[in-house]
């Protein structure tokens, strides 16, 4: 059993699972929808192609750093005579490492070449969220839980330098037993009918190490 890692960084991102007419939330963390979502147009999937062998993988996040959850307001104008007011909620600044498990590592590498040249634009959770940095982390031969705790703090290097420690990190586990249950699992994402359904999650606390290291402590005696 291997992971894929992804970075997922941007100064906004946006995460809706209730988003519906002029209200548009957001949820703390990225949804399986919106992470099959971005595979799906790394990969060059159309909106009415089916995303099945994507939602068999299983994913889990990492929230490296949480964001501030802010507001935005926009204009729509439906016609030259009206128009109405939204509003528009994002993630700022917020950091996340995303795990796609597979029992094929040779599934996993394809993401990789799609994620590093996709065929669509890639963005986080809305087209107004680009992501910014390094994406792809690697793949890690671990199942998706060690592969997640085990993976260096993904923190920006100014603030990395200030830190002498990790704090425990919120990490989310797609699970089929016990955990709460989430109306985010893509079916469809045609404009003309778009479905989804429900998986279960599990919500824990982890604490990874800082940075990378290399030190062998039996090197000294």
């Amino acid at each position: 059993m291997s992971t894929l890692l992804l970075r997922f960084a941007a100064p906004l991102q946006a995460w809706g699972t209730e988003s519906k007419y002029d209200i548009r939330k957001t949820d703390r963390e990225p949804s399986k929808s919106g992470i099959v979502g971005f595979l799906a147009a790394a990969l060059g999937r159309k909106r009415d192609e089916s995303v099945e062998d994507l939602n068999a993988l299983r994913v889990g996040v990492r929230a490296d750093q949480e964001g501030e959850i802010i507001q935005d307001f926009h204009m729509v104008h439906k016609d030259e005579k009206t128009s109405y007011l939204t509003r528009r909620y994002y993630l700022s600044d917020a950091v996340f490492v995303v795990g796609v498990e597979s029992e094929d590592d040779a599934v996993l590498q394809k993401l990789v070449d799609a994620v590093k040249n996709p065929v669509f634009p890639l963005f986080l959770g809305r087209r107004s969220c680009p992501p910014c940095g390094p994406i792809v982390l690697g793949i890690r031969e671990f199942d998706l839980e060690t592969a997640l705790d085990k993976e260096p703090w993904q923190i920006p290097e100014w603030r990395r330098k200030r830190e002498t420690s990790v704090p425990c990190l919120r990490k989310v586990i797609e699970s089929d037993s016990g955990g709460v249950v989430r109306k985010d699992r893509a079916i469809s994402f045609s404009p003309y009918h778009r479905e989804y359904g429900y998986r279960g999650v599990k919500e824990s606390l982890c604490c990874p190490q800082l940075t990378e290291t290399t030190h062998d402590p039996m090197a000294e005696l």
